[in-house]
This record gives structure tokens, sequence and C-alpha cells, in this order.
């Protein structure tokens, strides 16, 4: 999926909002421009034969709010975005931003080895998944801040000023995402899952500038699977080898009916807190990015 078509549902929201906002102003402003009634005068409802006799003759149907054609404004200038128009554009992007999160960040192989490593302790719904996603999240973004600064610098801030228009933008933030992907797609030497979506779109590209953001996205997440299941493998290895001794032993006292993972559990507990288990998932996590 295109950077540029995230904006693209948004837009087709907002288009409506301009018409309704005419509408309104003007039925407002009508009723703000009809005389109040004072205290001492008539009602409008009472007809009196003064009044039949001074009315004016109907000319024509009075101006509505339809009488004149409806001009839209040029949604694609920033001066013409009022609160609204916003205000809806923000609650689209807020609605797409798990989908860039999950697909475009490191956040995909962080959330991965993490829930491995859940089942490799064998603590069931301990750490809960609360615990997890937030640590997922906040080392997605310490990870994601260069790119992010990047984005902000060269696209974000410059368009808020109005020195950038809405496409140039677009095209600027690409560039830090796509650089990021890229990187990591080369590092751990997956470029054939690229190639893989790249055929399939009928491209032919030459170099990484060549290959489209449509075909680069599934990539990277393929990609990004790859390498979380073999970091989740390294970290079931030593944990794997305490099952397997718990189990040996059992067998050999006989004990056929008591649970290997109730004698093993805790054997891995201590293992993982003795090493500081935490702090060497969690940085060799951030640390494989870099």
């Amino acid at each position: 999926m295109r950077m540029d078509a995230l904006v693209g549902p948004a837009r087709g929201l907002v288009w409506l909002l301009p018409l309704l906002i005419f509408l309104v102003d003007t039925s407002w402003a009508e009723a703000q421009a009809l005389p109040a009634p004072s205290s001492g005068a008539p009602s409008a409802n009472i007809v009196t034969p003064d009044a039949i006799s001074d009315a004016p003759k109907a000319e024509g149907p009075r101006a509505g709010p339809f009488s004149s054609p409806v001009q839209l404004p040029d949604l694609t200038k920033r001066e013409n975005f009022s609160g609204a128009m916003q205000m809806v554009i923000l609650l689209t992007v807020l609605s797409l931003a798990p989908a860039i999160l999950i697909m475009m960040t490191s956040f995909t192989r962080i959330v991965i080895v993490m829930g491995l490593l859940r089942q490799a302790l064998g603590t069931q719904q301990l750490p809960p998944n609360q615990v997890l996603i937030g640590l997922s999240l906040f080392m997605t973004f310490l990870v994601m801040r260069p790119t992010w600064d990047r984005v902000n610098n060269d696209a974000l801030r410059p368009y808020m000023d109005g020195k950038l228009d809405q496409t140039t933008a677009l095209s600027n933030a690409k560039v830090p995402v796509r650089d990021f992907m890229i990187n990591q797609i080369r590092k751990a030497g997956n470029d054939e899952d690229v190639y893989l979506f790249t055929d399939f779109a009928g491209e032919k590209p030459k170099n990484w500038g060549d290959v489209s953001t449509v075909s680069l996205i599934p990539g990277f997440m393929l990609s990004e699977l790859k390498t979380a299941f073999l970091l989740g493998f390294k970290v079931y290895l030593p944990f794997l080898v305490i099952d397997m001794v718990i189990s040996t032993v059992l067998v050999s006292m006989g004990m056929m009916m008591l649970p290997p993972a109730l004698i093993s559990l805790p054997f891995k507990l201590l293992l993982f807190v003795l090493v500081d288990g935490w702090r060497l998932i969690t940085g060799g996590l951030m640390g494989s990015f870099f």
C-alpha cells in the first residue's frame, strides 16, 4: 500500500464537509438577518388590512441557499482546510495508524519474539498481553526514533509551515521509511522476499529505488517474520534443554504421572532471572536493528 493512498479515504470523506458547512452558514446568516419582532408591534403571524395594502407585490421566489451555484474549495491547498476537515483527517490517520505501525516498523519482530519468549518460559498468560504490547511499543518508539525524526524534519514540519504542498510532503515522508525497510531487508539477506512480490507485480527493478512501495511493504513483513522466528528459536533453546533434562530425570525416577512442566517452570524462571534475561532480550532485539 502506497503512503499516498492513505490520504485517499480521508480526502473522499472531507469533500462533503464544505457543502454542509456552506448550507449551515447560509441558513444561519438568513436567520440572523430577519428582524426580531418588538413587544409593542403586532405579531408577524397576524395579518392586518394595513399590512395587506402596504405589502409590496411579490416579484418572485425569495433567494435561498440553493439559488446560487455552490463552489467547493480546493482542498489540495492547506489554507482551505478548516478545523472540522483537519479533525476528520486526523481521525482517519489514527484509524490507519495500527496497520502502519505493524507493517512498516520494527513492531512485528519485537512482539513475535516476546510472544515466543513467554511460550518458552511456560508461564501461560504471564506477562499479560498488555504488558508485552506496551513494552514492544516503547521499544518500537526507540528503534524508529531516527526515522520519525527525519520524517518530521523533511516532511511534516515544512508542510505545517506551508513550505511544501501535500504531494511533496508525502514523497519526502516516504523516503526515510523506505530506507529503514530496505536496510533491514538487506541486513537480514532477505532480498528474495521482495523479488517475490515484484515478480507478481510485473516489475523489473534494477535497484532498490525502482521497487514500488506496494511491493516493498509485504516483502519487508516477510523478512521480519523470518528474522523474528530465527531469534525466537535462539531464545527457545536454553529452555528446551531444561525441559529435556527435567523430563529425563522424572522418567528415570519412575514419576510418569508428574507433569514435567510443573517441575521445570521454577528452574526456567530461576535461570532467566539469574542471567538478567529481560535486559538481554530487550537489548538484543533493539540492537538487531542497528
